[in-house]
């Protein structure tokens, strides 16, 4: 079955301390970001280290994944991205 076209990705492999914005900030050079989430455990409010970034299109999606898949940033530390 072929994987539907999407402009969210899931970023594996963050670093404890990235935020929202940290994570916004690693991957806006893609372009236009419409969503940033860290998703975090909820009794300790802690990165449970991965998130979600949404695009505002495919093709920036596609762009980031390519030039970002097992990177590493101050923020990210070897992300890996699905979708």
């Amino acid at each position: 079955m072929a994987q539907s076209p999407t402009t969210k990705l899931f970023i594996g492999g963050l670093a404890w301390h990235t935020s929202d914005e940290t994570l916004r900030e690693g991957f806006q050079q893609y372009g236009q970001i419409e969503e940033a989430v860290v998703v975090k455990d909820r009794d300790t409010n802690r990165s449970r280290g991965f998130g979600f970034v949404r695009f505002a299109t495919q093709a920036e999606a596609e762009q980031a994944r390519a030039n970002m898949n097992n990177t590493e940033s101050e923020a990210i530390s070897k992300p890996s991205m699905l979708y």
